[in-house]
């Protein structure tokens, strides 16, 4: 996979405008997208059902309600939205338990963000209740903002939880960098307005104006946020 790095021009990471970060949790700071998966199809599998491998990006990088309401009219499963969502999140947090990998440059990222006294929002599909487990691994010290998606009316792919991130800074959402791992999460972000860096988890996506396309938080740090920002 090639990179796809803004032109930084003449500016100088001083000079940048850059008011805010705000990054998405799953796939992107921590590498739990292959969790959620494992965990849906075991639950499926109680239920008598087996998920087929091709819906997996069907369901990645967005709210629990569609990916959960997909898979039971997929397999015509005999369970309720919320009785399901109770199992996924259960099983979930069971998994996050047994251990919780960052992904690469993510520490370092975070440690980066919080030395330069950079805004920082997570903001995240998932509900508060994951988040809040995951926090203890990653530092809640790091975010000045955490956004779940059972706290907004609609989450990704709507703009709405990162429009509601940059107004809990106090950040115009153009002068916002936006880090994801999937076209939902990068939906989202671009229909706010922010600037997007796209570290692809599941499946690819492509580059195209106001989203720089990276293999790994390895490529990102404070000087290429800034980058991102728009002249003037």
């Amino acid at each position: 996979m090639t990179s796809t790095v803004p032109a930084l021009g003449t500016r100088t990471a001083e000079g940048s405008a850059l008011q805010a970060v705000l990054l998405d949790m799953d796939g992107t700071l921590v590498d739990t997208e292959g969790f959620w998966w494992d965990v849906e199809a075991e639950v499926f599998a109680g239920l008598g059902h087996t998920l087929d491998d091709s819906w997996r990006h069907v369901v990645v990088g967005g709210p629990m309600s569609r990916s959960a309401g997909f898979l039971i009219e997929a397999t015509g499963a005999d369970i309720t939205l919320a009785e399901l969502s109770v199992l996924l999140n259960q099983g979930f947090e069971e998994r996050i338990g047994q251990g919780l990998p960052l992904m690469p440059g993510a520490a370092r990222l975070l440690a980066e963000l919080a030395a330069h006294r950079i805004p920082t929002a997570l903001v995240s599909a998932s509900h508060r209740r994951i988040i809040d487990r995951v926090l203890t691994s990653l530092g809640p010290q790091h975010f000045a903002l955490t956004v779940a998606g059972d706290e907004v009316s609609r989450t990704k792919p709507h703009p709405d939880p990162y429009l509601f991130a940059a107004a809990g800074l106090g950040a115009d959402p153009a002068r916002c960098a936006v880090v994801e791992d999937t076209a939902t999460g990068v939906a989202a972000a671009e229909a706010a307005g922010c600037q997007v860096v796209a570290v692809p988890s599941v499946a690819p996506i492509a580059p195209a104006p106001r989203r720089a396309v990276v293999p790994s938080l390895e490529q990102v740090d404070l000087t290429f946020l800034r980058g991102l920002m728009p002249l003037g």
